[in-house]
């Protein structure tokens, strides 16, 4: 680990766990206590406002919080790969905001840090086909907004329903994405892929928070296996 990340560390598990030792900072970044004691001495140096003492433990004020986008060169790498996913597989308008973030990123980073954002070797090509997200702007809108979604499907047999649903969640899986609701003709929990949507319309319809119509039920469900249509 370089040394700028473990003092970021430092930071990062003082604000996540209040008081500690050099010895338990020392175990959790793999370094000696003589070390934690010369990051820390550093640390206050530069302006990060440590509390306490070698042998006793150090702390960070209640009220103290890390400047924005204090980011290693790992975290910019995971950044840029998860936005190049976002580009190449969810809707344009959630496409435009991911290269919107990047952007701001970037445009505060150290100078010795904004090469990483260039980094070509983590990359996702855009692989989608259109119909695969045509439709989840309007459907995350409605889980978003708790609104009820009237659609007309088409499922892997080539038969056509009209429904009414609750949204609850997307998923992709590589591949293509599907849609978690509660679908009020069939009376139970449901899954329905997007790109076999014919026709869909986002009603002003919104629906309570109902247990037993919940995402976190049909999450506990779904170890049973998926149930299209």
């Amino acid at each position: 680990m370089r040394r700028a990340d473990r003092l970021f560390q430092i930071v990062q598990f003082l604000r996540a766990k209040g008081t500690l030792t050099a010895e338990e900072l020392a175990r959790q970044l793999g370094v000696s206590p003589r070390t934690i004691y010369r990051d820390v001495r550093d640390l206050v140096r530069s302006g990060i406002p440590v509390e306490g003492e070698a042998g006793v433990g150090y702390a960070l004020p209640s009220k103290f919080d890390l400047p924005p986008l204090m980011f290693t060169e790992g975290e910019i790498s995971a950044l840029v790969l998860g936005i190049s996913m976002v580009r190449a597989f969810a809707d344009p308008e959630l496409a435009t905001r991911a290269r919107a973030v990047l952007d701001k990123v970037q445009a505060v980073l150290p100078g010795e840090l904004r090469p990483a954002i260039e980094d070509l070797t983590l990359f996702a090509p855009p692989g989608q086909r259109p119909d695969q997200t045509r439709h989840l702007e309007a459907l995350r809108g409605a889980i978003a907004q708790r609104r009820k979604v009237r659609l007309e499907y088409v499922d892997g047999r080539s038969r056509t329903s009209r429904r009414t649903i609750r949204p609850l969640g997307l998923y992709f899986w590589g591949t293509v994405w599907t849609l978690s609701a509660w679908c009020e003709l069939r009376g139970e929990f449901r899954n329905f892929r997007p790109d076999r949507i014919e026709r869909l319309e986002v009603l002003d319809e919104t629906f309570p928070d109902d247990p037993e119509k919940s995402l976190r039920l049909y999450l506990e469900r779904m170890i049973g296996g998926e149930d299209e249509g």
